[in-house]
């Protein structure tokens, strides 16, 4: 099992998770209810917390108690965050596959013309106005 996976388990319970989060099991339930927190569900709809989603509630509580920030300005603060993780992804996807597309059409000059390079655009036109000197 990765990392990852390990963070992602639900194995705390609501209380075990409000107290690891430094917070009453109460206000773990209106998180839940503003859609700031997702806990799994057991089959028997018992609420089970991961490590990611105590350190979730940690992040929940700086932006409450240490910057002042309302609920409602915690989720859209979350949501942006999500976002700009999920753009950051996007960029070095896209910047992997330009390196990829670049590599490619380097082997196909080479492939082509050996010892072919690419030559300035200046060096192959000459434009009707410089013609006449």
């Amino acid at each position: 099992m990765d990392e990852r996976e390990h963070d992602e388990r639900a194995v705390y319970v609501i209380s075990v998770a409000a107290e690891l989060a430094g917070v009453h099991p109460q206000t773990l339930r209106i998180y839940e209810r503003k859609g700031l927190l997702q806990p799994k569900r057991t089959q028997g709809n018992t609420r089970r917390y991961s490590q990611r989603d105590i350190e979730h509630l940690r992040r929940i509580q700086s932006l409450t108690q240490a910057a002042g920030v309302n609920l409602a300005g915690v989720k859209m603060i979350m949501e942006m965050q999500a976002e700009i993780e999920n753009l950051r992804l996007r960029q070095e996807e896209l910047e992997r596959e330009v390196r990829r597309h670049r590599r490619a059409a380097r082997e196909r000059i080479v492939r082509s013309e050996p010892g072919a390079s690419i030559l300035p655009l200046r060096s192959v036109l000459v434009f009707p106005w410089e013609m006449r000197a």
